[in-house]
Protein backbone atom coordinates (compact mmCIF):
# COMPACT_ATOMS: atom_id res chain seq x y z
CA UNK A 1 0.00 0.00 0.00
CA UNK A 2 1.42 3.20 -0.89
CA UNK A 3 1.97 5.97 1.82
CA UNK A 4 -0.67 8.23 3.09
CA UNK A 5 1.00 11.55 3.12
CA UNK A 6 -1.88 12.75 5.24
CA UNK A 7 -0.88 10.56 7.92
CA UNK A 8 2.74 11.59 7.89
CA UNK A 9 1.28 15.29 7.93
CA UNK A 10 -0.87 14.40 11.28
CA UNK A 11 2.48 13.74 12.66
CA UNK A 12 4.09 17.05 11.92
CA UNK A 13 1.33 18.95 12.41
CA UNK A 14 0.63 17.39 15.67
CA UNK A 15 4.87 17.99 17.11
CA UNK A 16 4.68 21.61 15.48
CA UNK A 17 1.25 22.09 18.04
CA UNK A 18 3.06 20.31 21.22
CA UNK A 19 5.98 22.02 20.38
CA UNK A 20 5.00 25.92 20.19
CA UNK A 21 2.09 24.98 22.97
CA UNK A 22 5.00 23.79 25.58
CA UNK A 23 6.77 27.28 24.18
CA UNK A 24 3.69 29.43 23.97
CA UNK A 25 3.02 28.80 27.98
CA UNK A 26 6.68 28.37 29.38
CA UNK A 27 7.35 31.57 31.41
CA UNK A 28 10.78 32.71 33.34
CA UNK A 29 11.20 35.13 35.98
CA UNK A 30 14.85 36.00 37.21
CA UNK A 31 14.47 36.29 40.89
CA UNK A 32 16.66 39.61 43.22
CA UNK A 33 18.66 36.07 44.07
CA UNK A 34 19.15 35.01 40.75
CA UNK A 35 17.52 32.07 40.82
CA UNK A 36 15.31 31.29 37.63
CA UNK A 37 11.62 30.57 38.17
CA UNK A 38 8.53 29.13 36.15
CA UNK A 39 5.67 30.67 36.83
CA UNK A 40 2.70 28.59 35.41
CA UNK A 41 0.91 31.02 32.80
CA UNK A 42 -2.22 28.43 32.98
CA UNK A 43 -2.82 29.41 36.47
CA UNK A 44 -2.18 32.97 36.81
CA UNK A 45 -3.77 33.95 33.50
CA UNK A 46 -6.69 32.07 33.40
CA UNK A 47 -8.00 32.97 30.08
CA UNK A 48 -5.27 31.04 28.26
CA UNK A 49 -6.62 28.06 29.19
CA UNK A 50 -8.91 27.94 26.65
CA UNK A 51 -5.93 28.06 24.29
CA UNK A 52 -5.60 24.50 25.08
CA UNK A 53 -7.83 23.51 22.96
CA UNK A 54 -5.94 25.01 19.97
CA UNK A 55 -2.49 22.90 21.48
CA UNK A 56 -4.15 19.81 22.96
CA UNK A 57 -3.11 17.70 19.82
CA UNK A 58 -1.87 14.32 21.04
CA UNK A 59 -5.50 12.52 19.61
CA UNK A 60 -3.84 12.73 16.41
CA UNK A 61 -0.61 11.11 17.66
CA UNK A 62 -2.73 8.32 18.76
CA UNK A 63 -4.87 8.45 15.51
CA UNK A 64 -1.29 8.35 13.49
CA UNK A 65 -0.31 5.56 15.41
CA UNK A 66 -3.61 2.94 15.14
CA UNK A 67 -3.47 3.95 11.53
CA UNK A 68 0.37 2.66 10.90
CA UNK A 69 -0.27 -0.28 13.47
CA UNK A 70 -3.56 -1.21 11.77
CA UNK A 71 -1.22 -1.79 8.14
CA UNK A 72 2.07 -3.13 9.72
CA UNK A 73 0.69 -5.27 12.21
CA UNK A 74 -1.85 -7.70 10.22
CA UNK A 75 1.27 -7.66 7.23
CA UNK A 76 3.81 -8.98 9.91
CA UNK A 77 1.05 -11.25 10.69
CA UNK A 78 0.65 -12.45 7.86
CA UNK A 79 4.23 -13.00 7.02
CA UNK A 80 4.07 -15.22 9.72
CA UNK A 81 5.51 -13.12 12.51
CA UNK A 82 4.55 -13.35 16.37
CA UNK A 83 3.19 -10.38 18.07
CA UNK A 84 6.28 -9.87 20.42
CA UNK A 85 8.64 -9.87 17.05
CA UNK A 86 6.30 -6.83 16.01
CA UNK A 87 6.27 -5.55 19.23
CA UNK A 88 9.49 -5.51 19.48
CA UNK A 89 10.99 -3.78 16.02
CA UNK A 90 7.82 -0.86 17.03
CA UNK A 91 9.10 -0.36 20.42
CA UNK A 92 13.04 0.13 20.22
CA UNK A 93 12.18 2.38 17.78
CA UNK A 94 11.17 4.67 20.64
CA UNK A 95 12.96 3.12 22.90
CA UNK A 96 16.52 4.01 21.15
CA UNK A 97 16.01 7.57 20.62
CA UNK A 98 14.47 7.83 24.32
CA UNK A 99 16.76 5.97 26.25
CA UNK A 100 19.92 8.16 24.18
CA UNK A 101 18.18 11.60 25.40
CA UNK A 102 17.57 10.30 28.83
CA UNK A 103 21.11 9.51 29.01
CA UNK A 104 22.21 12.37 28.27
CA UNK A 105 20.20 14.01 30.84
CA UNK A 106 20.79 12.03 33.43
CA UNK A 107 24.68 12.33 32.83
CA UNK A 108 24.00 16.37 33.09
CA UNK A 109 22.11 15.72 36.36
CA UNK A 110 24.44 13.81 37.88
CA UNK A 111 27.59 16.03 36.58
CA UNK A 112 25.14 19.12 38.03
CA UNK A 113 24.04 17.45 41.77
CA UNK A 114 27.97 16.76 41.94
CA UNK A 115 28.86 20.43 41.46
CA UNK A 116 26.63 21.37 44.00
CA UNK A 117 23.47 23.34 42.10
CA UNK A 118 20.67 23.94 43.74
CA UNK A 119 18.03 21.12 44.55
CA UNK A 120 15.46 23.45 43.83
CA UNK A 121 16.51 24.61 40.27
CA UNK A 122 17.96 20.74 39.41
CA UNK A 123 14.38 19.19 40.41
CA UNK A 124 12.57 21.97 37.83
CA UNK A 125 15.04 21.60 35.43
CA UNK A 126 14.51 17.61 35.24
CA UNK A 127 10.92 18.22 35.95
CA UNK A 128 10.80 20.16 32.66
CA UNK A 129 12.96 18.12 30.36
CA UNK A 130 10.80 15.11 31.41
CA UNK A 131 7.23 16.83 30.75
CA UNK A 132 6.51 14.88 27.80
CA UNK A 133 7.28 11.44 28.56
CA UNK A 134 4.03 10.67 29.79
CA UNK A 135 2.85 9.77 26.34
CA UNK A 136 5.66 7.14 25.61
CA UNK A 137 4.38 4.44 28.66
CA UNK A 138 0.73 5.01 27.06
CA UNK A 139 1.93 4.38 23.87
CA UNK A 140 4.19 1.70 24.15
CA UNK A 141 1.25 -0.66 26.17
CA UNK A 142 -1.05 0.68 23.50
CA UNK A 143 1.20 -1.39 20.89
CA UNK A 144 1.71 -4.06 23.43
CA UNK A 145 -2.35 -4.37 23.69
CA UNK A 146 -2.25 -4.17 19.46
CA UNK A 147 -2.96 -8.16 18.67
CA UNK A 148 -5.60 -7.70 21.11
CA UNK A 149 -7.19 -4.44 19.62
CA UNK A 150 -6.76 -5.40 15.80
CA UNK A 151 -8.57 -8.69 16.79
CA UNK A 152 -11.51 -6.74 18.26
CA UNK A 153 -11.13 -4.41 15.68
CA UNK A 154 -11.45 -7.33 13.09
CA UNK A 155 -14.41 -9.10 14.88
CA UNK A 156 -16.58 -5.98 15.79
CA UNK A 157 -15.44 -3.40 13.86
CA UNK A 158 -16.81 0.52 14.71
CA UNK A 159 -18.52 -1.00 18.04
CA UNK A 160 -14.93 -1.08 19.83
CA UNK A 161 -14.63 2.97 20.38
CA UNK A 162 -17.46 3.22 22.05
CA UNK A 163 -17.55 0.24 24.12
CA UNK A 164 -13.77 1.53 25.50
CA UNK A 165 -15.44 4.94 25.43
CA UNK A 166 -18.32 3.54 27.66
CA UNK A 167 -15.85 1.99 30.10
CA UNK A 168 -13.61 4.85 30.43
CA UNK A 169 -16.60 6.65 31.16
CA UNK A 170 -17.41 5.06 33.93
CA UNK A 171 -13.93 4.82 35.53
CA UNK A 172 -14.01 8.54 35.22
CA UNK A 173 -17.48 8.57 37.16
CA UNK A 174 -15.53 6.64 40.12
CA UNK A 175 -12.53 8.83 39.85
CA UNK A 176 -14.49 12.35 40.46
CA UNK A 177 -17.12 10.46 43.03
CA UNK A 178 -15.48 8.01 45.13
CA UNK A 179 -11.72 9.59 44.01
CA UNK A 180 -10.65 6.23 43.04
CA UNK A 181 -6.99 7.13 41.76
CA UNK A 182 -5.87 3.97 40.68
CA UNK A 183 -9.04 3.13 38.58
CA UNK A 184 -8.39 6.25 36.67
CA UNK A 185 -5.09 5.09 35.88
CA UNK A 186 -7.50 2.86 33.47
CA UNK A 187 -8.28 6.03 31.88
CA UNK A 188 -4.70 6.41 30.44
CA UNK A 189 -5.15 3.33 28.01
CA UNK A 190 -8.99 3.68 27.21
CA UNK A 191 -9.44 7.46 26.10
CA UNK A 192 -6.24 7.27 24.28
CA UNK A 193 -7.33 3.82 23.07
CA UNK A 194 -10.06 5.39 21.13
CA UNK A 195 -8.02 7.42 19.73
CA UNK A 196 -5.77 4.43 18.79
CA UNK A 197 -8.86 1.71 17.98
CA UNK A 198 -10.36 4.61 15.83
CA UNK A 199 -6.61 3.94 13.81
CA UNK A 200 -8.01 0.98 12.43
CA UNK A 201 -11.26 1.69 11.44
CA UNK A 202 -9.77 4.69 9.71
CA UNK A 203 -7.57 2.96 7.27
CA UNK A 204 -9.91 0.24 7.07
CA UNK A 205 -12.46 2.71 5.67
CA UNK A 206 -14.81 2.39 8.36
CA UNK A 207 -15.04 6.33 9.01
CA UNK A 208 -14.70 7.43 5.55
CA UNK A 209 -17.44 4.82 3.69
CA UNK A 210 -19.90 6.99 5.94
CA UNK A 211 -20.37 10.29 4.93
CA UNK A 212 -22.08 12.11 7.48
CA UNK A 213 -20.01 10.47 10.27
CA UNK A 214 -17.10 12.45 10.73
CA UNK A 215 -19.20 15.36 10.84
CA UNK A 216 -21.43 13.69 13.28
CA UNK A 217 -18.06 12.99 15.43
CA UNK A 218 -16.99 16.27 15.37
CA UNK A 219 -20.08 18.09 16.14
CA UNK A 220 -21.41 15.78 18.90
CA UNK A 221 -18.16 15.43 20.55
CA UNK A 222 -17.97 19.13 20.80
CA UNK A 223 -21.09 19.66 22.17
CA UNK A 224 -20.51 16.96 24.80
CA UNK A 225 -17.43 18.65 25.83
CA UNK A 226 -19.08 22.18 25.83
CA UNK A 227 -21.62 20.53 28.26
CA UNK A 228 -19.29 18.72 29.84
CA UNK A 229 -16.96 22.09 30.93
CA UNK A 230 -20.27 24.31 31.58
CA UNK A 231 -22.40 22.25 33.34
CA UNK A 232 -20.08 18.98 34.64
CA UNK A 233 -17.58 19.32 36.64
CA UNK A 234 -14.63 19.08 34.36
CA UNK A 235 -12.25 22.60 33.54
CA UNK A 236 -11.84 23.62 29.89
CA UNK A 237 -8.09 23.24 29.97
CA UNK A 238 -6.63 20.32 27.86
CA UNK A 239 -3.49 20.25 29.55
CA UNK A 240 -2.42 19.83 33.46
CA UNK A 241 -3.64 22.99 35.69
CA UNK A 242 -1.97 23.01 39.31
CA UNK A 243 -4.66 22.72 42.17
CA UNK A 244 -7.10 22.09 39.05
CA UNK A 245 -9.61 18.60 40.46
CA UNK A 246 -10.49 16.82 38.58
CA UNK A 247 -8.06 17.52 35.66
CA UNK A 248 -8.95 16.45 31.56
CA UNK A 249 -5.64 14.70 31.83
CA UNK A 250 -4.34 13.03 35.05
CA UNK A 251 -6.54 10.84 34.12
CA UNK A 252 -7.87 11.82 31.28
CA UNK A 253 -11.47 12.12 31.67
CA UNK A 254 -14.59 12.11 29.64
CA UNK A 255 -14.19 16.07 28.29
CA UNK A 256 -10.98 14.63 26.93
CA UNK A 257 -12.60 11.62 25.55
CA UNK A 258 -14.54 14.35 24.13
CA UNK A 259 -12.58 16.25 22.26
CA UNK A 260 -10.55 12.82 20.89
CA UNK A 261 -13.99 12.12 19.28
CA UNK A 262 -14.18 15.83 18.10
CA UNK A 263 -10.63 16.20 16.94
CA UNK A 264 -11.11 12.38 15.13
CA UNK A 265 -14.16 14.11 13.41
CA UNK A 266 -12.19 16.74 12.37
CA UNK A 267 -9.26 15.25 11.17
CA UNK A 268 -11.54 12.92 9.03
CA UNK A 269 -13.35 16.17 7.55
CA UNK A 270 -10.13 18.29 6.72
CA UNK A 271 -8.80 15.06 4.59
CA UNK A 272 -9.85 15.61 1.50
CA UNK A 273 -8.42 19.14 1.21
CA UNK A 274 -5.57 18.61 2.52
CA UNK A 275 -4.49 15.25 1.00
CA UNK A 276 -4.77 17.68 -2.48
CA UNK A 277 -2.53 20.20 -0.90
CA UNK A 278 -0.43 17.58 -0.12
CA UNK A 279 0.23 16.50 -3.87
CA UNK A 280 2.10 19.65 -4.49
CA UNK A 281 5.80 18.48 -4.17
CA UNK A 282 6.70 22.02 -2.83
CA UNK A 283 4.48 21.67 -0.03
CA UNK A 284 5.45 17.94 0.88
CA UNK A 285 9.22 18.85 0.68
CA UNK A 286 8.07 21.08 3.76
CA UNK A 287 5.87 17.95 5.70
CA UNK A 288 8.22 15.58 5.13
CA UNK A 289 11.22 16.25 7.25
CA UNK A 290 9.32 17.15 10.17
CA UNK A 291 7.45 14.22 9.79
CA UNK A 292 10.45 12.32 10.12
CA UNK A 293 12.39 13.98 12.80
CA UNK A 294 8.84 13.93 14.85
CA UNK A 295 10.97 11.98 17.90
CA UNK A 296 13.81 13.62 17.76
CA UNK A 297 11.67 17.50 17.71
CA UNK A 298 9.20 15.38 20.54
CA UNK A 299 11.92 14.64 22.90
CA UNK A 300 14.50 17.51 22.56
CA UNK A 301 11.98 21.08 22.39
CA UNK A 302 12.89 21.74 25.55
CA UNK A 303 16.56 22.14 25.66
CA UNK A 304 16.12 25.41 24.03
CA UNK A 305 14.18 26.65 26.67
CA UNK A 306 17.07 26.07 29.32
CA UNK A 307 19.58 27.38 26.79
CA UNK A 308 17.43 30.43 26.47
CA UNK A 309 17.27 30.99 29.98
CA UNK A 310 20.99 30.42 30.92
CA UNK A 311 22.11 32.77 28.25
CA UNK A 312 19.59 35.95 28.28
CA UNK A 313 17.89 35.24 32.33
CA UNK A 314 20.26 34.29 34.53
CA UNK A 315 22.67 37.08 32.96
CA UNK A 316 19.33 39.31 32.81
CA UNK A 317 19.20 40.44 29.24
CA UNK A 318 16.21 39.42 29.11
CA UNK A 319 13.08 42.22 29.61
CA UNK A 320 10.54 40.67 32.09
CA UNK A 321 7.27 42.67 31.15
CA UNK A 322 4.78 41.33 33.72
CA UNK A 323 3.79 38.20 33.32
CA UNK A 324 0.43 37.85 30.80
CA UNK A 325 0.53 41.54 29.80
CA UNK A 326 0.61 42.78 26.54
CA UNK A 327 4.32 43.65 26.61
CA UNK A 328 4.80 40.06 27.89
CA UNK A 329 2.62 38.71 25.11
CA UNK A 330 4.48 40.75 22.51
CA UNK A 331 7.39 39.43 23.02
CA UNK A 332 6.09 35.94 22.92
CA UNK A 333 7.45 36.77 19.37
CA UNK A 334 10.96 37.04 19.29
CA UNK A 335 10.76 34.38 22.28
CA UNK A 336 9.37 31.49 20.08
CA UNK A 337 11.85 32.78 17.12
CA UNK A 338 15.16 32.11 18.97
CA UNK A 339 13.70 29.03 20.73
CA UNK A 340 13.60 27.53 17.07
CA UNK A 341 16.92 28.81 16.06
CA UNK A 342 18.50 26.74 18.70
CA UNK A 343 15.95 23.68 18.22
CA UNK A 344 16.98 23.90 14.84
CA UNK A 345 20.98 23.96 16.08
CA UNK A 346 20.14 21.20 18.17
CA UNK A 347 18.61 19.00 15.51
CA UNK A 348 21.46 19.49 13.28
CA UNK A 349 23.75 18.46 16.20
CA UNK A 350 22.00 15.68 16.62
CA UNK A 351 22.39 13.92 13.31
CA UNK A 352 25.42 11.56 13.79
CA UNK A 353 23.76 10.39 16.71
CA UNK A 354 20.86 9.79 15.13
CA UNK A 355 22.45 8.21 11.97
CA UNK A 356 24.16 5.60 14.21
CA UNK A 357 21.25 5.29 16.30
CA UNK A 358 19.41 3.89 12.88
CA UNK A 359 22.33 1.04 12.57
CA UNK A 360 22.19 0.39 15.97
CA UNK A 361 18.67 -0.38 15.10
CA UNK A 362 19.27 -2.59 12.45
CA UNK A 363 21.75 -4.80 14.52
CA UNK A 364 19.62 -4.81 17.49
CA UNK A 365 15.77 -5.24 16.48
CA UNK A 366 14.36 -8.79 17.28
CA UNK A 367 13.55 -10.82 14.75
CA UNK A 368 10.15 -10.34 13.48
CA UNK A 369 8.92 -13.77 14.18
CA UNK A 370 10.29 -13.79 17.72
CA UNK A 371 9.12 -16.83 19.54
CA UNK A 372 10.43 -17.37 23.35
CA UNK A 373 10.51 -13.86 24.41
CA UNK A 374 10.13 -13.60 28.02
CA UNK A 375 13.38 -10.84 27.91
CA UNK A 376 11.80 -8.70 26.05
CA UNK A 377 8.32 -8.64 27.90
CA UNK A 378 9.94 -8.21 30.73
CA UNK A 379 11.96 -5.61 29.38
CA UNK A 380 9.14 -3.56 28.36
CA UNK A 381 7.17 -3.73 31.23
CA UNK A 382 10.81 -2.23 33.50
CA UNK A 383 10.68 0.15 30.36
CA UNK A 384 7.03 1.31 31.22
CA UNK A 385 7.40 1.61 34.62
CA UNK A 386 10.70 3.56 34.10
CA UNK A 387 9.49 5.84 32.32
CA UNK A 388 5.68 6.52 34.11
CA UNK A 389 8.41 7.18 36.91
CA UNK A 390 10.12 10.06 35.12
CA UNK A 391 6.95 11.35 33.67
CA UNK A 392 5.80 12.27 37.17
CA UNK A 393 8.80 12.68 38.99
CA UNK A 394 11.08 13.88 36.19
CA UNK A 395 14.82 13.17 35.83
CA UNK A 396 15.73 15.00 39.38
CA UNK A 397 13.33 14.66 41.90
CA UNK A 398 14.20 16.62 44.91
CA UNK A 399 17.30 17.58 43.12
CA UNK A 400 18.84 14.04 43.02
CA UNK A 401 19.41 11.27 40.37
CA UNK A 402 16.63 8.79 40.58
CA UNK A 403 18.41 5.35 40.56
CA UNK A 404 16.07 3.15 40.42
CA UNK A 405 14.25 4.57 37.46
CA UNK A 406 17.80 4.77 35.53
CA UNK A 407 18.35 1.79 35.96
CA UNK A 408 14.98 0.06 34.59
CA UNK A 409 15.45 1.68 31.51
CA UNK A 410 18.72 1.12 30.76
CA UNK A 411 18.42 -2.61 32.08
CA UNK A 412 14.83 -2.75 30.13
CA UNK A 413 15.99 -1.46 26.94
CA UNK A 414 19.23 -3.74 26.68
CA UNK A 415 16.82 -6.70 27.46
CA UNK A 416 14.67 -5.43 24.45
CA UNK A 417 17.67 -5.07 21.85
CA UNK A 418 19.45 -8.56 23.56
CA UNK A 419 16.52 -10.38 22.49
CA UNK A 420 17.85 -10.88 18.90
CA UNK A 421 21.17 -12.18 19.89
CA UNK A 422 19.31 -14.66 21.76
CA UNK A 423 16.78 -15.93 19.51
CA UNK A 424 17.78 -15.30 15.92
CA UNK A 425 19.33 -18.65 15.39
CA UNK A 426 15.73 -20.12 16.52
CA UNK A 427 14.28 -18.33 13.79
CA UNK A 428 12.55 -19.27 10.38
CA UNK A 429 14.11 -17.34 7.96
CA UNK A 430 11.53 -15.08 6.98
CA UNK A 431 9.93 -13.31 3.61
CA UNK A 432 11.07 -9.52 3.23
CA UNK A 433 8.12 -7.97 3.95
CA UNK A 434 7.91 -9.50 7.58
CA UNK A 435 11.80 -7.70 7.76
CA UNK A 436 11.11 -3.84 6.51
CA UNK A 437 10.72 -1.64 9.88
CA UNK A 438 7.70 0.38 10.09
CA UNK A 439 7.26 3.91 11.37
CA UNK A 440 5.76 4.33 14.83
Amino acid sequence: MSRDRYVDFLRAWAIVLVVLGHWLITALVREPGGQITAPELLATVPWTQWLTLEFQIMPLFFLAGGHAAGGSWPRAQAAGGTAAGWLGRRALRLLLPTGLYSGLVLLAVGVCSVAGVDAGTLSLVGWAMAMQFWFLPVYLLLSALTPLMYAAHRRWGLLVPPVLGAVALVADVLVVTVHAPYVGLLDYVLVWGVAYQLGFCWRDGLLTGRRPLPLVMAAGGGVAFAALVTLGPFPVSLILVTGQDPSNTDPPSAAMLAWVVTQVGLCLLAAPAVRRLLERERVWRVVRPVGAASMTLYLWHMLPVLVVAAVFYLTGLAPEPVLGSAAWWGLRIPWLLVLGLVLAGVVTALRPLERGLAVLYERTTPDVGLRHAWPLWLGLAMDITALGRFAVQGFAPDGRLPVLPTVGLALGTALVMLTRWTTTARQPDLPRTARAPDRV
